[in-house]
């Protein structure tokens, strides 16, 4: 499934397709610039996501404050339940760099559409 899909799929979620960028958070990426975003998101995918057994799985992550925080629940990327129930990355196997790199992509495609909005 290519990135395109995958976001035209969340979007038909009732949950996943709710989420929006507020002005705050456009301003923020404006601001910051989608490099930090892309940073920002592979360093939260490599800390919260990747080991077999995050800390406070299902609770990591905040719902504001941060575009890339919405992009991971718009994304079904925001916990190892989600990357589970949306992706089929099973739970207790830490992920590789290749699946990391692929969810950090994800977040950010969803910004950049979200600005592009």
């Amino acid at each position: 499934m290519t990135i395109p899909e995958a976001l035209d799929r969340l979007s038909q979620s009732r949950f996943r397709g709710s989420f929006r960028l507020n002005a705050k958070m456009r301003e923020i990426v404006q601001s910051r610039g989608m490099e930090a975003m892309r940073e920002f998101a592979a360093e939260r995918v490599r800390k919260c996501l990747a080991p077999a057994e995050p800390l406070n799985d299902g609770r990591q992550t905040p719902m504001k404050n941060h575009p890339v925080f919405l992009a991971q629940h718009a994304t079904g990327t925001c916990c190892r339940g989600c990357l589970n129930r949306w992706w089929h990355v099973p739970k207790g196997v830490p992920l590789t760099e290749t699946q990391q790199a692929k969810i950090a992509n994800l977040i950010v495609a969803w910004i950049e559409r979200q600005m592009e909005n």
